[in-house]
C-alpha cells in the first residue's frame, strides 16, 4: 500500500510539473488581439471616410436650401452665410398656378401604379416561364432578355404614335399601361430566377390535391416569393418617381406634371434660374424615396441575396 501510495504521489507530482505547449503561449493571443483592434480601427476609419464622401453631396443640398439666391455661385462652402427659409415658403406655395401637394400626387399615383402594375404582371410572367412547359419557352424567353438590350429611345416614337392616335396623351396611361404588361425584363427575369430554386413536390402535390396553375400560383408560389416582390416594388418605385423622360413625353399639362417635370419649372419660367427654391424642391421630392429606401432596405438585401429554400 505504501509504494502504491508513493507512487501516486509521484504521479500526480510528475503531472502538475507537466507543462503543457499551449500553456506557454498564453501571451500571444494579447497581441493578436492588439493587431486585430489596430484593424479594426483603421477599417472604421476608411469606412467612415468613404461613408463622409457618399454622403457630402447629400448634406450639401440639405444645407443649400436654406442658403437665399444671392449665395449660389459666391458661398461655395457647406454652411450658408445668411440662412432663410423662403425657399421652403416658395416651394409649398407652388408654380405655374399649381401646388405643390399636386406635383406629389402626380408622382405617387405613377410611382404606385407602377409597383401595382408590375408586381401582377411580371410575377404571372415569371410563373409562366419558370413552371409552365410549352412550344417555343425558350425563344420567348430569350426574346424577353433580349429586351435589356433593347434601349427606350428605340421605341420611343412608335410608342407616342400610339398613344397619340388612341388619343391618350397628357394622361397617365402611357406611363401605367406597360407596366401591366410585364414589358420590365428586368423584373421578370429576377422572379424566374427566384421560382426556379423552389422545389417542384410543393406545385405537384396540390396538383394531386386538384389544385389548378392559378391556385398554385395564388396559394403556393406568390407567398413563398414575397422577398422577391418586395425588391421588386422599391425598385419600380424608386424609378417610377425618379423617371423624366417618360413624363417629359406624354405629358404636357401643369397640373399632371410629377416632381421631376416640377423641378425644370422652377429654371425655365423666367430668363433667371430661381436656384434656392429649386435645391429645395429637389430635397422634398428626394425625401419620400429616401425613406422608402430606408424602410425597407433589409427587404431590399433579402430578395437580391436570396441562395434558395431550406428544407
Amino acid at each position: 500500500m505504501t509504494t502504491t501510495s508513493s507512487f501516486g504521489e509521484n504521479a500526480l507530482v510528475l503531472t502538475e510539473n507537466q507543462v503543457d505547449p499551449d500553456q506557454k503561449a498564453a501571451p500571444t493571443p494579447r497581441r493578436g488581439v492588439k493587431r486585430k483592434t489596430w484593424q479594426t480601427v483603421i477599417w472604421f476609419v476608411v469606412l467612415l471616410a468613404i461613408t463622409a464622401i457618399v454622403l457630402y453631396p447629400l448634406v450639401w443640398l440639405l444645407f443649400a436650401t436654406f442658403k437665399p439666391n444671392s449665395e449660389f455661385g459666391q458661398n461655395m462652402g457647406l454652411l450658408p452665410a445668411n440662412p432663410t427659409i423662403d425657399n421652403y415658403i416658395k416651394v409649398l406655395e407652388g408654380i405655374a398656378g399649381v401646388p405643390m401637394w399636386r406635383f406629389y400626387v402626380n408622382s405617387l399615383i405613377i410611382a404606385v401604379g407602377s409597383v401595382v402594375g408590375v408586381l401582377l404582371s411580371s410575377a404571372l410572367a415569371a410563373y409562366a416561364f419558370a413552371r409552365i412547359q410549352f412550344k417555343g419557352l425558350g425563344i420567348l424567353f430569350a426574346a424577353m432578355i433580349g429586351t435589356l438590350l433593347l434601349p427606350f429611345h428605340v421605341v420611343i416614337i412608335p410608342q407616342y404614335i400610339i398613344f397619340q392616335r388612341l388619343d391618350l396623351i397628357d394622361t397617365f396611361v402611357p406611363l401605367l399601361l406597360p407596366k401591366f404588361l410585364a414589358t420590365e425584363a428586368f423584373f421578370v427575369f429576377l422572379l424566374v430566377q427566384f421560382i426556379r430554386q423552389m422545389p417542384r413536390d410543393m406545385d405537384e402535390a396540390a396538383r394531386i390535391d386538384g389544385a389548378g396553375h392559378m391556385r398554385i400560383f395564388w396559394s403556393i408560389i406568390l407567398p413563398l416569393i414575397k422577398p422577391a416582390l418586395i425588391t421588386c416594388s422599391i425598385f419600380a418605385f424608386i424609378w417610377s418617381w425618379n423617371d423624366f423622360l417618360g413624363p417629359l413625353l406624354y405629358l404636357t399639362s401643369p397640373e399632371n406634371y410629377p416632381l421631376p417635370i416640377a423641378l425644370r419649372l422652377y429654371n425655365d419660367q423666367t430668363s433667371s434660374s430661381d436656384y434656392g427654391a429649386t435645391v429645395a424642391a429637389s430635397f422634398v421630392a428626394l425625401l419620400p424615396v429616401l425613406l422608402f429606401f430606408l424602410v425597407f432596405q433589409r427587404f431590399l438585401v433579402d430578395g437580391v441575396a436570396t441562395q434558395g429554400l431550406k428544407g
